[in-house]
């Protein structure tokens, strides 16, 4: 019992230090440059603890994803930044602009929201479990967001009870927030990835 407990505190200390990793690599790149390669770095380094390695010192090992993945990160981040910015945008104008002959454009646009948002679950797993470039990584992200809903809505559950805490303790999303992302996402997206896999194996 002692045991257990000491392994799940340990665990508990292990993300909330990725977190502020995040955080530190994140502000070192001035946010918009560092973002993209310290969430590839932290995804990396969760995907490998998930799948039983855990012995690398953290900070080594973040820094070499971090340095390793700096430009190509940031050519996938300056993508989404571009399609962030395009959906804010439209998303502004219709809001400001109460037009009725604009409503039929509300429709197509919340689910563009919708879709944009479901996709950015499986971007960061796919980058960092395949070898793909930019291009792949799309398009790869968005066919397995369509043939995954079971995974997605755990996903969505998860994220959901996580950001209940949060409502109620403010400090776990400081703590854990970005740690705790990446750790849903990829459960489940590493789920899908192996199911994918096993169909493909039957063929």
């Amino acid at each position: 019992m002692d045991r257990a407990l000491y392994r799940i505190l340990e665990w508990i200390t292990l993300f909330a230090y990725l977190n502020v990793i995040w955080i530190c690599f994140t502000l070192a790149g001035g946010i918009v440059l560092g973002l993209f390669p310290a969430t590839i770095a932290m995804f990396s380094i969760i995907r490998k603890w998930l799948q039983g390695d855990s012995d690398k010192p953290i900070l080594a090992t973040f820094w070499h994803y971090y340095k390793d993945e700096f430009w190509k990160s940031n050519r996938l981040g300056f993508l989404i930044y571009f399609v962030s910015l395009v959906v804010g945008f439209n998303s502004f104008f219709l809001y400001v602009n109460h037009d009725e002959q604009l409503s039929w454009a509300l429709g197509p646009l919340l689910a563009g929201i919708l879709l944009f948002f479901v996709f950015m679950f499986y971007i960061f797993p796919v980058y960092v479990h395949f070898d793909l470039n930019l291009f792949q990584i799309v398009k790869s992200a968005f066919q397995i967001m369509l043939i995954s809903p079971v995974q997605t809505l755990f996903i969505i559950v998860s994220l959901g009870a996580f950001y209940l805490i949060i409502t109620v303790i403010p400090a776990v999303g400081v703590i854990f927030g970005a740690s705790f992302y990446s750790l849903i996402t990829l459960l489940f997206a590493l789920n899908a990835f192996q199911k994918i896999q096993e169909k493909q194996n039957l063929r």
